[in-house]
């Protein structure tokens, strides 16, 4: 899958959750790139385009070592329960190198999951996850020299 592909399958997904929830479950959604453990915005979407990626390090916080295990695949993700304010709460994996990452810069995952609409949000999540497994987002250099700011 392209990057467009991807991010047009986000935008349907974050809709949708959203719509489930009754209110905004993630205001950010960025996808990076970590190859050559260089973190690269290839896409974002949020309140704090210009700070996404200079407070990347701390932002990922708890995540960090999940990010770094080698047993997650493509399409598989993880959700930090308590990352709080702009630490990141949850990771896709979208491809070698690529992952989704997934935060809400108000609320902490532990008080989303609280809301009983939450169960029923992470459908489309599943969803999007399914999609991202059986066709994996490949990027060309092209894609990792810029940022897409939001439209």
């Amino acid at each position: 899958m392209t990057l467009e592909e991807s991010i047009a399958l986000i935008k349907t997904c974050a809709k949708e959750m959203d719509a489930r929830y009754g209110k905004t479950v993630f205001d950010e959604w960025a996808i990076v790139s970590l190859a050559e453990n260089k973190a690269r915005v290839l896409s974002y979407t949020g309140p704090r385009n210009d700070d996404f990626l200079k407070n990347f390090a701390s932002d990922i916080g708890e995540l960090r070592k999940e990010l770094h295990d080698m047993s997650y695949g493509t399409g598989d993700f993880a959700f930090e329960r308590h990352g709080v304010g702009t630490g990141f709460e949850a990771f896709l994996v979208m491809g070698f190198g690529i992952y989704l990452i997934c935060n809400n810069t108000t609320e902490s995952m532990d008080i989303i999951a609280k809301n009983p609409s939450w169960l029923e949000a992470q459908v489309p999540f599943a969803a999007l996850s399914d999609k991202i497994r059986q066709n994996p987002v490949k990027i060309s250099w092209g894609d990792t020299q810029m940022v897409n700011k939001p439209k």
